[in-house]
């Protein structure tokens, strides 16, 4: 077990104990049991017991954990039973980073096309796939697509390429990182972006040999063509709610029961309160946007911050570029580029310091988005210069994704009390990181030195820049291996235990939600997931294909694999 894990739960561990003895069942009258669960094993990561064969629950929460035969005199004649013989129970999975869209059709007016490896393979691909859209947009609205990878495809897609797209259309496609797009001419035209153009601050242009914009985009760039286009239609809330549930059905069959979406707005916070009146299905926690600081002050002053479904607190904000787009900043010269070190951060030194300020200063938690380690090295400056004024035991600000970070760097993210939310992504990027030489690989992504230093991580994905699905994460966390076969950073390699506690309890632990979630535990809430397979025992590089066969939310069944052979659940 890593050091971070057990003060966390400490607290814990004499309630654990008292509520899973005998005497117990005779308090049962107070609390009807609802939920009786059944496996071969429970992997609770609960250290006061670590492991069981059965939990029960009254509404929410779960009340008891323990041997099948004892859990068993609980129940009454309403309890639900789940027997889940040779299968293992682990508490949902919390992906702590992310970025929700909502599941439209591609041809529909909202619709973005996929230009993923998977969907696009080549360039001409693309151009094809994303042709099919313009034959059916307006002219003069934009087509739009995301996902494509320059490793996969050979380069990155030119104003060119897109040009055969359409020249009457506007044509944008976003690279994986979200960080990186390229444009077709007429899109730089509506933008004014010709050879004579400067690079603005924080963003750069791609330019030929001849100085001429190729149409790639990076960074802040982004940004200044997208907005120079016209506005994209914006489908109504109904369908973006119905979209969203889409959406969540995903995760839920991922076997994620919580999620943190890094970057969000009041707005949109609005709109998950009304799809969760609508149905229930993971609980969200928001990092809100920078410029909203004010308006979440006044909201959390007059309504709190939440509920066990809703969860207000975190603020999200840059200070540094992408590790999958080539954009981070470093220290020492890309490995390729021997005179590129990255685009710096537009922010300035002294402006992060007042940013960071405003944020703790609110009792609020800063969550900032830092790759490239001369990029992370400013924003530890930051926190260590408003820590040191103002000291706060139970800050919990976070760096997320920290993905270039030296054993110096890693020293003072301990030593400043930072959580950590790095990248477990090297299945579909690993072939980025032949950007940044081998002699780099063995301090990226730190899961690794992290958790030996004692410093909290928590599991995420950073989706749609990964797929959110927690076995494939783990899997990378644990192997370091990419899907072509190649290991990048083998020192990083972690445990499967330490990677499930990432996923849970660190996640927990990073949005200050580890007294509710995160372990089987008594008194927290029912949230957990039934695996086909225990992956302690199964192979490092299968870990992505085991089986979710039934998730579970506050003691309700919201995902049953189709055709498992797990017994339905049974009314009592």
């Amino acid at each position: 077990m890593r050091g971070w894990y057990r003060p966390v739960l400490s607290s814990l561990i004499a309630a654990a104990v008292v509520a899973v003895v005998p005497a117990h069942a005779g308090n049962t009258n107070e609390q009807p049991v609802t939920l009786l669960v059944i496996a071969d094993d429970l992997i609770t990561l609960d250290p006061a017991l670590p492991s069981a064969e059965a939990l029960v629950a009254c509404g929410e929460e779960i009340i008891a954990v323990g041997t099948a035969d004892a859990m068993r005199r609980l129940i009454g004649p309403d309890t639900l039973v789940i027997e889940a013989p040779g299968r293992v129970v682990v508490p949902g999975f919390n992906d702590a980073h992310l970025h929700p869209t909502p599941l439209y059709d591609e041809m529909s007016p909202w619709g973005t096309i996929d230009c993923s490896p998977a969907a696009a393979a080549t360039i001409d691909r693309v151009v094809e796939r994303l042709r099919q859209k313009a034959a059916i947009t307006p002219a003069g609205q934009w087509v739009r697509g995301s996902g494509y990878q320059d490793t996969k495809l050979g380069r990155h897609p030119t104003r060119a390429d897109l040009d055969r797209v359409s020249t009457e259309h506007p044509v944008l496609i976003g690279h994986s990182s979200g960080h990186v797009a390229a444009c077709n001419s007429l899109a730089l035209a509506l933008a004014r972006i010709d050879a004579d153009s400067d690079d603005p601050k924080g963003g750069r242009f791609d330019r030929d040999a001849a100085g001429v914009p190729t149409g790639v985009l990076r960074e802040s760039a982004v940004g200044i063509v997208t907005s120079a286009g016209p506005e994209r239609p914006a489908p109504e809330t109904a369908t973006w709610i119905e979209a969203i549930h889409k959406r969540f059905d995903e995760y839920l069959a991922a076997g994620i029961t919580s999620i943190q979406h890094a970057g969000t707005s009041l707005r949109t916070v609005a709109r998950y309160r009304r799809a969760l009146a609508a149905r229930r299905q993971v609980r969200i926690s928001a990092m809100l946007r920078e410029g909203e600081i004010d308006e979440l002050e006044r909201l959390i002053s007059d309504h709190g911050r939440g509920d066990d479904w809703l969860q207000l607190g975190g603020i999200k904000a840059f200070h540094g570029n992408s590790l999958s787009g080539q954009t981070c900043w470093l220290s020492q010269p890309y490995a390729d580029r021997p005179d590129y070190f990255g685009i710096p951060p537009s922010r300035s030194r002294e402006s992060l310091v007042r940013l960071v300020g405003r944020i703790h200063d609110a009792g609020l938690q800063a969550c900032i988005h830092a790759n490239g380690d001369r990029e992370i090295a400013m924003v530890l400056d930051a926190y260590g210069e408003v820590l040191a004024r103002s000291p706060r035991p139970d800050h919990r600000h976070r760096i997320e994704h920290a993905s270039v970070c030296p054993d110096e760097l890693v020293a003072r993210i301990k030593e400043l009390g930072v959580v950590l939310a790095p990248h477990s992504y090297v299945w579909e990027h690993g072939d980025k990181m032949e950007a940044y030489g081998a002699w780099r690989w063995d301090f990226m992504h730190p899961n690794g030195s992290a958790l030996a230093a004692g410093i909290v991580i928590a599991g995420n994905s950073d989706s749609p820049v990964s797929a959110a699905v927690p076995l494939l994460r783990i899997q990378s966390m644990v192997t370091r291996r990419s899907a072509e076969g190649k290991v990048y950073g083998a020192a990083q390699r972690i445990g499967v235990l330490d990677a499930l506690r990432a996923w849970t309890i660190g996640s927990a632990y990073a949005s200050h939600q580890d007294h509710r979630k995160g372990t089987l535990t008594p008194g927290k809430l029912a949230d957990f997931v039934v695996l086909a397979h225990d992956p302690r025992t199964t192979p490092a590089d299968s870990l992505r294909t085991i089986g979710v066969e039934l998730t579970v939310v506050g003691g309700h069944v919201v995902y049953r694999k189709e055709g498992s052979t797990l017994p339905a659940p049974i009314d009592r």
